[in-house]
Formats: structure tokens, C-alpha cells, sequence
């Protein structure tokens, strides 16, 4: 492997010849093995650097602080890069000491020698164009990068949006398909009144699609940044017109409604947007797990629990138990929706632990920020392909339940009163008969009553009979 030499603060290395990163990229390769995650795991992030400093050669051209021959190198590399080149050369990893300032100069680097090839030059060749005092020039990482975390985490929240809402379509195909499907309901595990299987699946979509919403309403929190600030937000180093030209450049570039935060010194410190983002992650987490449990409850046995689904058989069960099969999709999005309720309590710590004017705990709510939105668009989508679209209503089963279950005796109330629903519930219970044939054997109502009264229409929902 032939080297090349590159010099900065601590004195020279060699860096491979063929590496687009640098010096300080190799530095922080060695110093920061922590999770073996590096930026490249996350392209939306990695494109999103690429445009905030295609953003600022722009502004820096426009303002006459950089030479265009550099600007256009710059935004030809930036372009090329956030469409996918070269994203294996982010090799740093997402944790790091420095408040992402190795993320930032990983990203400079790339760019300063894939610009240097543009221009003709050899990489590492940093008199003819450089990672700070071009790709970096009008930021700092204080700026430059929570600004690529706010873009990068629009990007990434399409797919998220996508996958909850063909999660969200297929349970209401499943709600129409299962209109007709009469079952208990259940409060605490036990009977209560009866439903349709329709009924529960569209509660589940509904639940699901309220989420949808609630992104785009936490995008739009994401859409001011504090580009234009640099260190502290005070604009050190800056044109006094760069701020607002850098993030409309931005916008332009991204097609994002990027907008510069009123008071650039408090956006540089506040970590509120990320914390109600990371927040928002985790209650969707809550309801796909809770989703999850209820598939698994629902489809329990098959024999000698609740069956009344059954979902698609993904994988042999067991490796000792013969016929076996477990709600392996469902128990994979459960295990998803724990690591980002987990990641939310990292993100809550490391947005409490910032200091005057800067969070150094960034890049753990990056790291967490966009694992979360990874994993939860995937275990979506796996929930939706792989097990939602595939389950079928046991119909027999679920109407068993209802003419066996006690809870039906709740619709007959308004007709005969608590106490008498109450001692003919415990008689069923005690002796095996059906809440209809005690009610009928009392003489409390007559067959064509009761017919009515426990037909599924009139226990689906509002009735004649009260009022």
C-alpha cells in the first residue's frame, strides 16, 4: 500500500494514497472504535453533510469570499456525494469525542480531494484547495453539523413515513376483510362485550396513522437550523450577509423549507427539536410493540389458546418441539420498539448534559436518532410485508368465544337490570350454560328478545334498548 504524507495540529502521518479522507479522518478512525457504526450507515446523513457545504461554497462564491474555480470543484463534489458516491470513504465513527467535529472534518476532507481531482491535482494536495480553509470556510462543525442532523433526519423520516403508512393501509385492508367477523372484546385479559375482527384492525390503523401526522409536525420543528453561526452562534468568521443566503442555498439544494433559527445562539446549544423527535420515535415504538403483543395474543395456541388469527408461518418453530411455529415478525418488532425506547432515554441524557453554549453529547442523539428511525421503518415494513398482509380470521373460533363468553350478558342490562345480569353471569360461570338459556329458563325475556338483544347488530354498538 503506497502512502502519501499529511501534516496537521499533532505533526504527520501517512495516510494511504488511495483514501479521499485525511489526517484527521484517520485520527479519529483510531481514536473513536466505539459502536463500529460509521457515518456511512447512514446515507441520508451523509448526503445531508454533502449539501450544507455545497450550501456554503455557494454563499462563500456569491459573497466573493471564494474563488469560483473552487466553488464549482466544491459543489461538483458535494453533488456527487450526496448522490451516493464515495459514502464508504465516511468511515468515522457515529460516537465520537469533539461534538462531531471528526464527522465534520471527515466529510471537509472527502470533499477537498474529491474537488482536488476535479481541479486536477493530486489528493492531499491542500495548497491548491483545502478542507478548512475552503470546504470548512464561513463554519464551524458547532453549526455546520447539527445543521446536516436537522436535513439528515428529514431524509430519513420519508422512509419511516412511507413504511408506517403501508403498515397502516394493510391493517385497514385487514379491517374491511374482517367486517364480518364476530369476537369478544377484552379489557384485563377478560371477556368484555363483543366486537368485530374489523373492528379491532381498524382501531389499530387509526392508531397508527396518528403518528403520520405527529412526523411531519416535529419536520417542520427540524426545518430551522443555526447554519451561519458558527462556533457559538454569534456568526465569528462570517459575512454579515452569509447566514441568510448559506440557508437559502441550502433550501434550494435540498428542496427542503430550511429556514435560519431567530436567535442563532440558542439554537446552537438546544437540543429541544431532537428530544421531542427522539420523544415522538419512541411512542411510535409503544404502539407497534403493543401491536405486536396483541397479534401474539390474538393468534396464542393454535389450539389451546385465544386462535381467533393466524398469521402467516415465516420459519419452523423449534429445534426440539415438531410443528411449532412462533409469531417470529411480531416478537422482532417488540425487540425493536425496546432499543428505542432505550434510545430515547440516551438521547433525554445527552440533550440534559450540554453546557453553555454548545451540547458535546450530539453525536450519541445522532447516533441514536437515526437508529431508531432505521430500525423502525424496517421492522414496519417487515410488519406489513411479512405478517400483516398474510393473516387470515379463524372465524369459528372467534364465534365460539362470544357464545361461550359470560361478557354477553352485558347487553342484556338494560332490559333486566345489574342484579339479575350479575347472578345469571356467576350462574353461567358455575354451572357451564349459556348466558341466553339461563336468561330464557328465568323467563326474564322471551326467545325472540333475546335473539334480538344478542344478535350482532344490536351488540355492535348504540341500541334502542337503552334509553
Amino acid at each position: 500500500m503506497t502512502m502519501r504524507i499529511e501534516h496537521d495540529l499533532l505533526g504527520d502521518r501517512e495516510v494511504p494514497t488511495d483514501a479521499w479522507f485525511g489526517i484527521q479522518t484517520l485520527r479519529a478512525v483510531e481514536n473513536f472504535p466505539i459502536t463500529g457504526v460509521p457515518i456511512s450507515h447512514f446515507p441520508h446523513f451523509v448526503a445531508a453533510l454533502a449539501m450544507v457545504k455545497a450550501a456554503a461554497a455557494r454563499a462563500n462564491c456569491d459573497l466573493g469570499l471564494l474563488a469560483p474555480h473552487k466553488a464549482e470543484a466544491i459543489v461538483a463534489a458535494c453533488k456527487e456525494i450526496a448522490s451516493g458516491r464515495l459514502h464508504d470513504q465516511f468511515v468515522v465513527d457515529l460516537i465520537q469525542g469533539g461534538a462531531g467535529t471528526s464527522t465534520n472534518m471527515n466529510a471537509n476532507e472527502v470533499i477537498a480531494n474529491l474537488a482536488l481531482e476535479k481541479l486536477g491535482h493530486a489528493k492531499g494536495a491542500y495548497r491548491h484547495l483545502h478542507p478548512n480553509d475552503d470546504v470548512n470556510k464561513s463554519q464551524s462543525t458547532n453549526d455546520a453539523y447539527p445543521t446536516a442532523v436537522c436535513l439528515g433526519l428529514q431524509f430519513a423520516a420519508e422512509p419511516l413515513v412511507a413504511a408506517v403508512g403501508a403498515l397502516k393501509e394493510a391493517l385497514a385492508d385487514k379491517g374491511k376483510e374482517f367486517a364480518g367477523v364476530l369476537k369478544m372484546g377484552r379489557t384485563q385479559l377478560q371477556d368484555a362485550v363483543p366486537m368485530t375482527l374489523g373492528q379491532e384492525f381498524d382501531a389499530f390503523a387509526v392508531n397508527l396513522g396518528e403518528d403520520i401526522e405527529r412526523i411531519g409536525e416535529i419536520l417542520r420543528l427540524l426545518s430551522e437550523v443555526n447554519l451561519g453561526g458558527t462556533a457559538i452562534g454569534t456568526g465569528l468568521n462570517t459575512h454579515p450577509d452569509y447566514a441568510p443566503l448559506v440557508v437559502r442555498h441550502l433550501a434550494e439544494i435540498s428542496g427542503k423549507p430550511m429556514l435560519p433559527a431567530a436567535n442563532l445562539i440558542e439554537a446552537t446549544s438546544d437540543m429541544g427539536a431532537f428530544v421531542l423527535f427522539s420523544g415522538l420515535l419512541k411512542r411510535l415504538a409503544i404502539k407497534l410493540s403493543k401491536l405486536a403483543n396483541d397479534l401474539r395474543l390474538l393468534s396464542s395456541g393454535p389450539r389451546a389458546g385465544l386462535g381467533e388469527i393466524e398469521l402467516p408461518a415465516m420459519q419452523p418453530g423449534s429445534s426440539i418441539m415438531p410443528g411449532k411455529v412462533n409469531p417470529v415478525i411480531p416478537e422482532a418488532v417488540n425487540q425493536v420498539a425496546y432499543q428505542v425506547i432505550g434510545n430515547d432515554l440516551a438521547v433525554t441524557l445527552a440533550a440534559e448534559a450540554g453546557q453553555l453554549q454548545l451540547n458535546a453529547m450530539e453525536p450519541l442523539i445522532v447516533y441514536n436518532l437515526f437508529s431508531s428511525i432505521k430500525m423502525l421503518a424496517t421492522a414496519c415494513q417487515i410488519l406489513e410485508e411479512r405478517c400483516i398482509r398474510g393473516i387470515r380470521a379463524n372465524r369459528e373460533q372467534c364465534r365460539r368465544h362470544v357464545e361461550r363468553s359470560i361478557g354477553i350478558v352485558t347487553a342484556l342490562v338494560p332490559r333486566i337490570g345489574y342484579q339479575n345480569a350479575t347472578r345469571i353471569a356467576a350462574e353461567a360461570l358455575a354451572t357451564g350454560a349459556t348466558v341466553g338459556e339461563l336468561a330464557a329458563a328465568e323467563g326474564l325475556l322471551t326467545p325472540q328478545e333475546l335473539e334480538r338483544l344478542l344478535s350482532p347488530e344490536a351488540m355492535l354498538g348504540p341500541g334502542a334498548e337503552v334509553g
